[in-house]
C-alpha cells in the first residue's frame, strides 16, 4: 500500500440517500448525505430524533442498503472483519456466559477455542469483569452488560468500530464510568469509531469531530472540531474550553431540534 493510501480517508459517504416506502408514499430518512472519516478519528454524530443518525450507522455497517449515492470503507488488514457495532440495546446472548459472549465473533471466525479464550479474558479483563467471566447476562447490571458488548466488539478487532448511543440507557454514574473507559480502550486500540449520540457533552468529551445532522430529512448542517488535547478525562468537562465547545455545539443544533419538534425557526 503506498503512503497515499495510507492518506486516504478511512470511510468516505458521498451523496448517501435513504427512502422508506410507507403506505402514505416514500419517506426520506438521509438526503445527500457526505462525510469522510479518517483512520484513528472518533466521529461522534448528533442530530434531532428521527433525523437518520441510526439509519447512517446501519447503512455504513451493512445491515441496511442505501437508495442512492456512494459509500466506501478502506480496508487496511483484509484479515480483519469490516466493522463491528455496538447497540443501545444490550446485544448480548441471555444463555452463554460473559466469557462465551466476549468470544462469540471470534468463534464466527474460526479462531481455535485456546485463542480465542485467551484473547476474550485479555477483554474481560479491560472492562473490569473478570470476577464475572463465568456469570449470564440475567446476572448482570445494565452497565455490565454493556461492558460485555463493548468488550466483543473490541475483541472482535473490526477495521471499524460502530456505536449507536452504547451508553444511553445507562444511569449517569455508570454512564461517566463507561466513557472514561471508552476514551482509555480508544487510546490503547487507535480504533476508528463513528458514533452516534444525543449527548452532547458525550460528542465533545469523546470526539476528534462532531458532526451536526439537520432535521429529517438527515443531512449534514455542519462539523465542529474538537479542540480538547488527549487523553481526556472526566474532569476535561469541568474546563472553560468544554464549556465552550459544548455551547457551541448546541448552538449549531437548537433549530434543528426545534424544526423536528415542529416549530417556526426564523430564516
Amino acid at each position: 500500500m503506498t503512503s497515499a493510501d495510507h492518506a486516504s480517508p478511512k470511510v468516505v459517504a458521498r451523496n448517501v440517500a435513504k427512502h422508506f416506502a410507507t403506505t402514505d408514499g416514500d419517506v426520506i430518512a438521509l438526503a445527500d448525505f457526505s462525510l469522510e472519516v479518517q483512520a484513528g478519528e472518533v466521529v461522534c454524530i448528533v442530530g434531532p430524533s428521527g433525523c437518520g443518525k441510526s439509519t447512517f450507522l446501519r447503512i455504513l455497517a451493512g445491515l441496511e442498503d442505501a437508495t442512492g449515492g456512494e459509500l466506501s470503507v478502506r480496508r487496511d488488514d483484509p484479515s480483519k472483519p469490516e466493522n463491528a457495532v455496538v447497540f443501545q440495546e444490550y446485544a448480548i446472548f441471555p444463555w452463554k456466559t460473559v466469557q462465551d459472549n466476549v468470544a462469540f465473533g471470534l468463534r464466527m471466525r474460526n479462531m481455535p477455542k485456546k485463542e480465542r479464550d485467551e484473547i476474550a479474558g485479555h477483554w474481560i479483563e479491560r472492562v473490569g469483569l473478570t470476577r464475572f467471566r463465568n456469570a449470564y447476562p440475567a446476572q448482570l447490571s445494565g452497565g455490565m452488560k454493556q461492558r460485555v458488548a463493548i468488550a466483543r466488539a473490541l475483541a472482535y478487532d473490526a477495521d471499524l468500530l460502530l456505536m449507536d448511543e452504547p451508553l444511553g440507557a445507562l444511569d449517569a454514574q455508570t454512564r461517566l464510568t463507561l466513557q472514561e473507559e471508552l476514551l482509555r480502550l480508544w487510546a490503547e486500540t487507535n480504533k476508528t469509531v463513528v458514533y452516534v449520540t444525543h449527548g452532547l457533552e458525550e460528542a465533545v468529551l469523546l470526539a476528534d469531530r462532531v458532526v451536526v445532522m439537520t432535521a429529517h430529512p438527515g443531512t449534514v448542517k455542519t462539523v465542529l472540531p474538537i479542540d480538547l488535547s488527549r487523553p481526556r478525562t472526566i474532569e476535561t468537562t469541568s474546563t472553560p474550553t468544554f464549556a465552550a465547545l459544548t455551547g457551541e455545539l448546541w448552538e449549531a443544533l437548537r433549530d434543528e431540534v426545534a424544526r423536528a419538534q415542529g416549530y417556526e425557526v426564523p430564516v
